[in-house]
């Protein structure tokens, strides 16, 4: 039956992204099996997604315009806060979230993929159900770290060393704390029942809207102008500020509900 399904794949809807996906099977499936991928990809997607954001931080230095963008006023980071950030980042990555993720990945990944490539509609249905399934499980574990003391020292404490975050800063939290962002993630998509393909730009947006939120700009076209149920950075800058309060990563509705939004 196997061998059948491989040499007659069910039809798709969506033939660009079965294209993509043979293409993806056919020369890369064994180093997409690696339990050490999803840490090494998350920490080299949240590198250079925070890329465009260390221009901003250099330009907002000479450029009025860029300044006018930040949230809070005052110079935008240093390049040795920058720097001094990225070695937190690598350090706890190759010593905590590398091997436990793989650890995790082992246990829970199917050593095989599927033939078929996730029609549009289902790879939107399952990203926007993974949103919303890892918006609620961050909102229950963030505001536990804060409703009590002894998770707060040990776990959050770090993360909030940024009244004023900047996008690197947006995984700059001790390794538990890292750690557990990362598993929600993944479980999400586990969850969910996600395709490869779905957990990948899962993943991607996942990990672009973080940086977003600490980035510190409030931008012109950020997601949060277009989608009003989103929080942006503002959002999250004012959750840094007061420590208080806006607890979930993205979506506004579960701090509404509970009280604990700020505006």
């Amino acid at each position: 039956m196997l061998g059948t399904a491989v040499i007659n794949p069910p039809p798709t809807d969506a033939p660009v992204l079965q294209g993509l996906w043979d293409s993806v099977r056919a020369g890369q499936e064994q180093l997409l099996l690696s339990p050490y991928l999803p840490a090494s990809c998350a920490f080299l997607m949240h590198v250079t997604l925070c890329a465009p954001f260390l221009v901003l931080d250099v330009l907002g230095s000479v450029c009025q315009r860029v300044r006018s963008w930040r949230i809070e006023a005052g110079s935008p980071p240093s390049l040795r806060r920058w720097y001094d950030c990225f070695g937190r980042l690598l350090y706890r990555y190759l010593t905590t979230v590398l091997p436990a993720t793989a650890l995790f990945q082992t246990a829970l990944r199917s050593p095989t993929f599927p033939v078929q490539a996730p029609s549009c509609w289902q790879l939107f249905v399952q990203v926007f159900a993974c949103f919303l399934l890892f918006d609620a499980l961050f909102f229950i574990w963030h505001l536990s770290m804060h409703r009590f003391s002894w998770l707060y020292r040990k776990i959050h404490q770090h993360h909030h060393q940024h009244h004023i975050p900047f996008a690197l800063a947006a995984q700059d939290a001790s390794s538990a704390e890292l750690l557990s962002q990362l598993l929600l993630a993944l479980t999400s998509a586990w969850v969910v029942g996600c395709h490869p393909l779905s957990e990948v730009v899962f993943h991607i947006l996942n990990t672009w809207l973080a940086v977003e939120d600490h980035c510190g700009y409030n931008l012109p076209w950020a997601l949060h102008r277009l989608l009003p149920c989103m929080g942006g950075a503002p959002y999250h800058q004012a959750h840094h500020s007061l420590h208080s309060g806006n607890y979930a990563p993205y979506f506004t509705h579960w701090d509404k509900l509970f009280g604990t939004y700020y505006s």
